[in-house]
């Protein structure tokens, strides 16, 4: 199963214009350009989003001692109606 021939291309495409009629080719062609150019955009912009997370999760974490914790639990208050 390679490609199709040059014959069989052509059968493909008189299929194509019979059940979609010569004006209507253009405007998906034009929907399945618009489709992909999104497509990649979006890719575009997941890798960006990627590259963001991995930059803020690699970025070095504070680490507060047992007396930081103490200190800001002893600070809190309740109240109880």
């Amino acid at each position: 199963m390679g490609m199709p021939s040059g014959m069989e291309l052509l059968v493909i495409f008189g299929i194509i214009v019979l059940l979609f009629g010569a004006k209507k080719i253009p405007e998906l062609a034009k929907g399945i350009g618009r489709g992909i150019k999104n497509f990649k955009s979006e890719m575009k912009e997941d890798e960006v989003a990627e590259a963001a997370d991995k930059v803020v999760s690699e970025a070095p974490k504070k680490v507060e001692s047992k007396e930081e914790v103490a200190s800001k639990e002893s600070t809190k208050t309740t109240t109880q109606a």
